[in-house]
């Protein structure tokens, strides 16, 4: 390959490989981020739906024991059992999957002062408490309302802030993840305004390239030539001329020669 050719077809590769280097390491970046993101938006989903089973389960639970408790209706409490068994899976499903655990401890401490009262209060308060009259009639037990005030309300409410808290813990861990997120895309980004940069630094001195070794000596021949067929000016171009366009004007100086010789 000569000379001129070798540089042009060494400038063009240049480029394409930059380009592809550069779309490669942008398009694994970009992959990771568009990974990441989807990992946050997949965990903030994930613990809303929980944290909402969570507050379902104990709201029924909370029911159910009102109607247990106070109004004396014993058949809740299998619905009370149910809601908190809902509760405890929801939450050991949420300790499974969470990858900071520390919001967890005080929603888990909450959860089994809860199971531990109620199992308490099934085995001994509803046993000693005598007969409850039906619901309907307006009967409500005031030894069941005043336990329900004095104990486990304060425990609901604690259970339910805690559930609460988890809600939002995923907005707590957003700000570093954010953080990540942000160098990952500075790291898709970069790769491609470095490849830019060197583009066009490699495009500049092709164009100088071009224009001095290849433009203008070809411009200067084409204007020689045609003031030596017009005007029989002899034809002479300077300048540094090299590889295939020094070829090129040797070859028309020997053709001008030869027809100078043949008039002769």
């Amino acid at each position: 390959m000569t000379g001129m050719r070798r540089r042009v077809t060494i400038g063009f590769l240049s480029i394409v490989c930059l380009l592809f280097f550069s779309g490669m390491v942008s398009l694994v970046e970009l992959s990771r981020l568009s990974r990441d993101t989807d990992g946050i938006l997949r965990t903030n989903q994930r613990n809303i739906e929980l944290a909402k089973t969570m507050l379902d389960a104990a709201h029924g639970h909370n029911v159910a024991l009102i109607r247990l408790a106070v109004f004396g209706e014993r058949q809740y409490d299998s619905l009370c059992m149910a809601s908190l068994e809902r509760l405890e899976s929801s939450l050991q499903a949420a300790q499974h999957e969470a990858l900071e655990k520390s919001f967890l401890d005080s929603l888990a401490f909450a959860a089994t002062e809860l199971r531990l009262l109620t199992d308490n209060y099934l085995a001994f308060g509803v046993s000693e408490r005598p007969a409850s009259k039906p619901a309907a009639a307006g009967y409500a037990d005031p030894v069941g309302a005043r336990w329900y005030n004095d104990q486990y309300e304060a425990v609901y409410e604690r259970l339910t802030a805690a559930i609460k808290s988890y809600m939002t813990s995923t907005q707590s861990s957003l700000a570093p993840r954010t953080e990540q997120m942000k160098k990952n895309a500075y790291r898709a980004v970069t790769p491609v305004l470095i490849s830019l940069s060197v583009m066009i630094a490699i495009v500049l001195m092709l164009f100088y390239f071009m224009s001095i070794y290849c433009v203008n000596p070809i411009v200067q021949m084409n204007k020689g030539l045609d003031d030596w067929l017009t005007f029989r000016v002899p034809f002479a171009v300077k300048g540094d001329l090299k590889d295939e366009v020094l070829e090129l004007r040797e070859k028309i100086d020997a053709l001008i020669a030869l027809l100078k010789q043949n008039k002769a």
